[in-house]
């Protein structure tokens, strides 16, 4: 595992996320259907949460019988996607979840960045107002 980083430290913009942090909680699992492959899926969503702060982790089918409240995760080559305005560490195709023997102390639940609001700058996070181009000629060249 390369760097591993602070809950803290996470953006809406986050990839390739990797930590190690202690199950705090986890929903009861729910039935939901795929957009992708028309089937239907186990979801929860485990909070975790390291010295540094809190996040929700979006745990599908046998990902939720890994993990349980009290034990500590690594969790590897995850990354942030808002949802509902609310930042969430998802595992993706390539992240994966396991438990490790690794002992954490106390940990920081009151700095729970999936219960902040993210603001919403649009599906590109643009450095321009959107609805600004830069003006060109038929050729496309700028004027």
């Amino acid at each position: 595992m390369s760097k591993v980083e602070r809950i803290e430290d996470l953006g809406p913009s986050s990839r390739g996320v990797n930590l190690v942090a202690k199950v705090v909680s986890k929903t009861e699992p729910r039935v939901v259907g795929s957009q992708y492959d028309n089937a239907n899926h186990r979801l929860s969503i485990a909070t975790i949460a390291d010295k540094t702060g809190a996040i929700s982790l979006v745990l599908w089918d046998d990902d939720i019988d890994k993990v349980e409240v009290g034990s500590t995760v690594k969790v590897t080559n995850a990354y942030v996607k808002v949802f509902k305005g609310r930042m969430q560490l998802n595992l993706g195709r390539y992240g994966s979840v396991e438990v490790v023997d690794e002992e954490i102390g106390e940990v920081n639940t009151e700095n729970n960045l999936s219960e902040r609001t993210v603001p919403s700058g649009g599906y590109f996070n643009a450095s321009r107002p959107r609805g600004l181009r830069r003006r060109t000629d038929r050729f496309g060249a700028q004027l």
